[in-house]
């Protein structure tokens, strides 16, 4: 064994800890506990209950990542991966960024929605914020393959796709027909060729998402992402 072998795996540990605590608590508050909450607190205090355990537990996570050890990464991270990661995270931006137009899946929206023809990045998938996170994860993964790093962003991939298809099921207990309409005229797994069609709106915002983010990433401690790690800026 390596010295201080002992707190890196007790390190590990807490990461893996608040990294359940986190996935564990939205599953619950979304499922299981909604109607119980809702029902105790009303919406809008379910809504702010529901925002304040996310925020603590998504706190401790990143605490708890931060404090994990940085070990090597599993594989060579060369240019090509950049490369890849890069462009993962471009069309994660795009999907986040389109994700907030006439979205049936966000709370509070009206039903009805659920009826539309899809439109914008809606084309690509009934799920672009959570596909957005999905691929966000997995292009970070892809440049940090680190046990710490499996363990943080494989969480949140992990969240964002089994969530969405556990909100599927609710959906479709709560909305019945409207809802299976939108499944049958949307698909689930992420088409990246459609989202070429979803609209200068969603490219322009997430354009400028994904090059706000790559640009600070020396602010955070990290090596120049996106273009700026070739631009030397």
């Amino acid at each position: 064994m390596w010295p201080g072998w002992e707190m890196a795996v007790s390190d590990y540990l807490t990461l893996t800890v608040a990294s359940l605590l986190f996935v564990g608590s939205h599953f619950l508050m979304s499922h299981p506990l909604r109607a119980t909450l809702v029902g105790r607190f009303g919406a809008n205090g379910f809504m702010a209950v529901y925002s304040a355990i996310s925020l603590l537990t998504f706190g401790l996570m990143i605490i708890a990542f931060g404090r994990a050890p940085k070990t090597d990464g599993l594989w060579p991270v060369g240019d090509v991966v950049w490369i890849v990661a890069s462009l993962l995270t471009l069309l994660a931006a795009v999907l986040f960024a389109g994700s907030f137009i006439r979205n049936p899946s966000l709370p509070g929206v009206p039903n009805a929605l659920a009826a539309q023809t899809p439109s914008g990045v809606f084309k690509a998938t009934r799920h672009p914020m959570m596909w957005g996170f999905a691929l966000w994860g997995v292009g970070h993964i892809l440049v940090a393959p680190r046990i710490d790093n499996f363990i943080f962003s494989g969480s949140l991939v992990f969240l964002a796709l089994v969530g969405s298809k556990a909100q599927e099921i609710k959906k479709r207990n709560l909305m019945g027909g409207q809802w299976a309409k939108w499944l049958r005229s949307t698909h689930f797994f992420f088409r990246p060729a459609a989202l070429l069609h979803a609209g200068i709106g969603p490219w322009g915002a997430g354009i400028l998402i994904w090059t706000i983010a790559t640009w600070a990433h020396p602010f955070w401690g990290v090596s120049g992402a996106g273009l700026f790690r070739w631009l030397g800026l």
